[in-house]
């Protein structure tokens, strides 16, 4: 087995090479003058490969078929895309617009692929090989639990993450809770836990992105109010685009930790043994 990670997954397959006992295959990237992408694996003997690449933006997915591409001679060729780019956009609002998620996952001709906690599961049809998602929520679970916080509530932004809060809090031995909307007026929204209070309590605001940190952010202002101790912030995938990390610690965060399927200053939880479990598994 060989593993390969691509410019934006160098630590993460890395560290999964690691886990399984072999050492990663090099592989050069480089761009030409007129900006188009170059990719060269040094190894003439691929016979059974894991390529991990994040696609988090165009230019890593060029990157990805590149290396799937290089290795087209191999027997079983394995992808995994910790973090998927496009997969929010797996639906039609409006006519002519395409279904972006189900092009991009249509380029890719492998054997197996795998993402972790991809943002919509029914992305993972699109694939036109057998495709599975990884689930980190525990992972981010043990490092809650290794914090030694107050009186611990693991709360999800919404009812729809409230799967990814419970899965986190279990084995903890600590509530989970998610935030409830409600609209007092046309302009004036309240939000606040569903069921528990927060008063002198350590909460995680937990969720699988965080990416412009604009709801979070309005979030742990109002945790805050209601008298939480302390708001922390947890996420599987860091986009943390533009300004969202500032923003977040203006509003009142006291840290942001995030794994490492993209990595980010606040990747402090690796994804790697999740992802060799599977591997050995094949």
């Amino acid at each position: 087995m060989k593993i390969i990670g691509g410019p934006a997954s160098q630590l993460l397959a890395s560290r999964v090479a690691r886990e399984l006992g072999i050492t990663p295959t090099l592989c050069d990237f480089n761009c030409f003058p007129d900006g188009e992408a170059y990719t060269r694996i040094q190894d003439e003997h691929i016979k059974d490969v894991t390529i991990i690449q994040s696609t988090t933006t165009d230019s890593d997915l060029v990157s990805l078929l590149q290396m799937i591409d290089a290795c087209g001679d191999a027997f079983i060729i394995n992808v995994v895309i910790p973090y998927m780019g496009y997969a929010r956009q797996d639906k039609k609002f409006k006519t002519g617009e395409p279904i972006s998620a189900r092009a991009v996952a249509r380029t890719i001709n492998a054997d197996r692929v795998f993402t972790v906690n991809i943002h919509e599961k029914n992305v993972l049809d699109h694939f036109s090989t057998p495709a599975s998602d990884l689930d980190a929520s525990k992972l981010l679970g043990s490092h809650i639990g290794s914090l030694n916080l107050t009186d611990t509530l693991i709360v999800a932004p919404d009812s729809g993450a409230i799967s990814l809060a419970k899965s986190a809090a279990t084995g903890l031995g600590v509530d989970c809770d998610y935030l409830e909307k409600t609209r007092i007026s046309g302009d004036t929204v309240s939000i606040k836990t569903k069921d528990l209070d927060v008063t002198g309590r350590d909460v995680v605001l937990i969720d699988d992105m965080i990416a412009t940190g604009g709801t979070m952010a309005e979030s742990i202002r109002l945790l805050r109010q209601q008298g939480a101790k302390d708001v922390y912030l947890a996420c599987v995938h860091p986009v943390l685009a533009r300004n969202a990390v500032i923003r977040l610690f203006n509003a009142g965060v006291r840290d942001i930790f995030a794994t490492d399927t993209i990595e980010k200053a606040q990747s402090c939880v690796s994804v790697a043994p999740l992802i060799a479990d599977a591997i050995r598994l094949l």
